[in-house]
């Protein structure tokens, strides 16, 4: 038969028990909230500063081989018919020039080197390139004047903006890593962020 002595000591006991299970379900329970929380605005990676210069159109910049005079931006729209759903593409009308001193060589401006920067964490949109004088993939040449040009980014029916930010990039005239038994000749590669520029946008509608 258990002791006075017994009995009191197992009801405190118990009490402890409970008391740091209620602590520990109230502890897991904030954790829990914690991460809905997290998840619900953005997901456990912290936000980053823009590492590159945000500037305003109109405005030139030098990035790689290309010099870019971004100037303005339209969205254009093209309601739903009977046969296609609606669609819209972000047109931005830059003056290209080819300042290649490296290898004065002509070229055409890569998707890549231009994109459409949507914002709140979605991904960014290539180009199609640059399109002069009627021809996509125009190839510019070393040592003439600026080519007045357009760039297309396709983008969801239902976008929408005052302003689109244009990220801009550059590629690097160096060779690559002689170390892994890759060629020591330099030439173009290697593209990096430059800056990105805030345009005006218009609204326009399209139909065929």
């Amino acid at each position: 038969m258990e002791s006075l002595d017994d009995v009191i000591d197992a009801m405190i006991a118990d009490r402890v028990i409970h008391r740091h299970r209620r602590k520990w379900l109230i502890a897991i329970a904030l954790v829990v909230v914690l991460a809905l929380v997290i998840l619900l605005t953005g997901g456990w990676k912290a936000k980053q500063g823009r590492k590159v210069d945000t500037l305003q159109a109109p405005v030139t910049v030098e990035a790689g081989r290309f010099e870019y005079g971004v100037t303005s931006a339209r969205i254009i729209r093209t309601p739903k018919n009977k046969y296609d759903p609606a669609k819209a593409r972000v047109e931005v009308s830059i003056d290209l020039k080819n300042i290649d001193k490296e290898e004065q060589k002509s070229s055409s401006v890569l998707g890549s080197l231009l994109l459409l920067v949507p914002g709140d964490g979605k991904d960014l949109i290539d180009s199609n390139g640059a399109t002069c004088r009627g021809d996509l993939n125009y190839v510019l040449v070393y040592g003439l004047p600026a080519e007045t040009c357009t760039t297309k980014f396709d983008v969801p029916a239902d976008f929408s903006a005052d302003v689109i930010e244009l990220g801009i990039q550059g590629e690097k005239y160096e060779s690559d890593d002689s170390l892994l038994g890759a060629s020591d000749n330099s030439y173009w590669h290697n593209a990096e962020p430059i800056a990105v520029v805030r345009v005006p946008a218009t609204t326009t509608t399209e139909t065929k």
